[in-house]
């Protein structure tokens, strides 16, 4: 079966059953994306796990209907054919999920906006050291920014190209995702977003000078008010030298 998007499936065992130490779904309602060919989904139905997965290739559905269809008719399974970046997600409180690696960045930061208990996510490590570079450093970017505003990010485990059919160029992370409330005071989570947008669209420039060409991203009556208000010392920072209170303090006079 060709992966899609990217997809590079999880077969090794002793992996899988790393992943589900990470974390309880005894009972749980989990969401899986990209189950692909259903060696995680397996374990986590065997761990108590109630699975909710979403797959995009209508005949890996098929081939998951027709392996799991017990578990399908006791309810404790339930395939959705789609796409997660969009389609309508069902109820659930946890996720663990095998991301297709070009959609990561698009399916994390809608999870972190649809809200959950704890996720265990598996990224390209390249991704997740992004994900997980400590915000005010240069390694930082939008990425960090964004998922360390609303979650703890714990790097838990690396795993090597052997670990997936058809084997990837890289390595592998499986990240911990906790939610948490914004430390800071965030009026308006859109603004904020745009925000990050546009300063790390622009990242070797000042945020003054990343304001004043944000056009597109924000309105011209947010940036003058913004240039008006701030102080000196954040206007002549660049945005990986920024901590959460500075894109909270900027945002909010948006």
């Amino acid at each position: 079966m060709k992966a899609q998007r990217d997809q590079h499936f999880l077969i090794d065992p002793a992996a899988i059953e790393r992943i589900l130490g990470l974390i309880d779904v005894k009972d749980r309602v989990v969401l899986e994306i990209g189950p692909g060919e259903g060696a995680l989904t397996k374990s986590l139905l065997d761990h108590g796990g109630i699975v909710r997965a979403i797959e995009l290739d209508a005949e890996l559905v098929s081939e998951l209907e027709l392996r799991f269809a017990e578990e399908i008719g006791s309810g404790r399974l339930r395939v959705i054919k789609g796409d997660a970046i969009k389609c309508e997600l069902p109820p659930f409180e946890i996720v663990v999920s095998n991301l297709p690696y070009s959609a990561s960045s698009k399916i994390t930061f809608r999870l972190l906006e649809t809200g959950f208990e704890e996720a265990v996510l598996m990224y390209q490590s390249e991704f997740a050291r992004r994900m997980i570079a400590p915000v005010g450093t240069p390694d930082c970017g939008r990425l960090s920014v964004m998922v360390q505003t609303y979650a703890c990010a714990i790097p838990c485990l690396e795993l090597s190209p052997a670990s997936f059919r058809p084997r990837p160029q890289v390595r592998s992370m499986v990240v911990r995702l906790i939610p948490h409330a914004p430390f800071f005071e965030i009026r308006d989570r859109r603004v904020y977003a745009d925000v990050v947008r546009a300063l790390f669209s622009h990242r070797r420039k000042t945020v003054r000078n990343g304001l004043r060409t944000s056009a597109g991203i924000l309105q011209k009556d947010q940036v003058t008010h913004m240039l008006a208000m701030l102080p000196e010392e954040i206007l002549d920072s660049r945005p990986e030298e920024l901590y959460l209170e500075d894109f909270a303090t900027i945002a909010n006079l948006g």
